[in-house]
């Protein structure tokens, strides 16, 4: 194998964050490097998840603050109206804007750009077009899908990627799904002014989240939207029975109710972006999902076939995607020593939803904390933000903080709150480096902030 001219040492297929990052490390460490794109630069995160979707989010919070304004003197008179196609133009110059600093990266690395859809042919082979190369090393970086359910009058409905695409901004809509992306746009929607519709087969929104902060957050949720739980779609026509209803839709639910509405938007999980790459072909195993099976060292059951990101369905976060991109280039193509690098750990992975309000978390559960510590410690701070001391508005944050009663370091923090995803951030540092409860109280907080309870409960709450 070593004797084998191959055309280049690294081939990546897909260009979102753990491909890119993959691909610029490979090249700086001096590797011959290729990447394929077929679709867009910058993958899911920069095209039709994180970056647009924070975007919006922004543009929904603007009506929040405009009538919070006049509380603070501020005499704004009405909301003034929103422009959806403003917004989309917008978003849609930033978004190649930014899918041209993806190319420029690259090829500023010293990457061989090649556009189009690659299939593995061979072990070692890809074809893109009428165009066959080969490499010593392959990655698989092809993220994931939107899954859409099998029902009848599903092509009348749009998934999170299609939510992007919208011209204009549905009156009445309606959002499927409990997860991260079904509660973030319900809140776009909500926030912009339509009428919204949450349904979730699930009796709790977002439920993969600590089970109280949870709670807190699909209680928050249900005074502004329609929230359905335990039911599910049946079908969806087109509006032609209830004409009394300006929509263009229909929905029935699995409880009998029909709902009009003017879109319908699945968010109801997402699977691995596996097929007509020739993987199965090759040998390479995919697990029930579709998503490609990995060892420790990110490589598949075909030796020199690797695969990193959504595409492996470990943590489907876009900085997992890079930490993992770059360790396994620097695993291939780093020093001796790089190669012994440990296995990156999942175990305290900081993630965040931009809901209304605003989770975020890292570390255990409650439940699977006591799981593990029968005794754990719970610490917990409720209260109304400073700001709406004034506004009057009904919004509450809710922190929680888990501790091992034992070594007394903290295990798990939670909060459901405004800027929750800046404050758990600086928590991740704290945990990461071993903080204990000890160190927590012995830190000063900054006052007046919300950030500050995280270092003055001292109590924990009953069992």
């Amino acid at each position: 194998m070593q004797d084998i001219e191959f055309d280049f040492d690294f081939f990546v297929i897909g260009a979102g964050s753990g491909g890119v990052r993959a691909a610029r490390t490979a090249a700086a460490l001096g590797a011959r490097t290729a990447i394929a794109e077929q679709r867009f630069f910058g993958g899911t995160c920069v095209n039709v998840g994180c970056i647009p979707k924070k975007l919006y989010t922004y543009a929904a919070q603007f009506a929040h603050q405009w009538r919070d304004a006049k509380a603070y003197g501020w005499l704004t008179g009405e909301l003034p109206s929103f422009d959806w196609q403003i917004l989309k133009d917008n978003k849609d110059k930033e978004i190649k804007r930014l899918n041209g600093i993806y190319q420029n990266l690259l090829g500023g690395a010293g990457v061989t750009i090649i556009e189009g859809r690659a299939e593995l042919t061979g072990p070692h082979c890809i074809r893109i077009g009428d165009q066959q190369v080969t490499a010593r090393h392959i990655l698989i970086a092809t993220g994931g899908k939107p899954r859409l359910p099998d029902i009848p009058g599903i092509e009348l409905a749009i998934s999170s990627d299609g939510f992007f695409e919208l011209n204009q901004q549905p009156k009445r809509a309606m959002v499927v799904g409990g997860g991260y992306i079904a509660t973030e746009l319900a809140g776009v929607f909500a926030g912009l002014g339509s009428e919204v519709h949450l349904v979730h087969r699930g009796d709790i929104l977002l439920g993969n989240f600590d089970r109280e902060i949870a709670d807190f957050v699909t209680n928050a949720i249900e005074s502004y939207c329609h929230v359905s739980l335990k039911t599910q779609i049946k079908c969806i026509e087109k509006n032609i029975k209830n004409k009394d209803v300006d929509s263009d839709l229909l929905v029935t639910l699995d409880n009998g109710q029909q709902v009009p509405v003017d879109s319908v938007l699945f968010a109801t999980g997402r699977t691995a972006n596996t097929e007509h790459l020739g993987l199965q072909a090759l040998g390479v195993t995919l697990d029930d999902s579709g998503a490609v099976v990995v060892d420790e060292n990110y490589e598949s059951t075909v030796p020199g076939i690797y695969a990193v990101g959504d595409v492996i369905n470990r943590v489907t976060l876009t900085p997992v995607a890079l930490a993992e991109g770059q360790l396994l280039a620097r695993r291939l193509f780093g020093p001796a020593s790089e190669s012994k690098r440990p296995a990156w750990s999942y175990d305290l992975v900081a993630s965040a939803v931009f809901s209304d309000p605003q989770l975020a978390t890292v570390g255990w559960t409650e439940d699977q904390a006591r799981a593990r510590f029968p005794d754990v410690k719970v610490y917990k701070s409720k209260f109304r933000p400073l700001k709406h001391t004034l506004t009057g508005a009904a919004e509450f944050t809710l922190m929680k903080m888990l501790v091992d009663p034992v070594s007394d370091r903290v295990v798990g923090v939670h909060m459901a709150g405004t800027d929750a995803a800046e404050i758990v951030q600086g928590m991740a540092v704290a945990m990461q480096a071993g903080a204990t409860k000890a160190d927590f109280d012995n830190t000063l907080g900054i006052h007046p902030s919300a950030a500050e309870e995280f270092v003055t409960m001292r109590t924990p709450v009953a069992k």
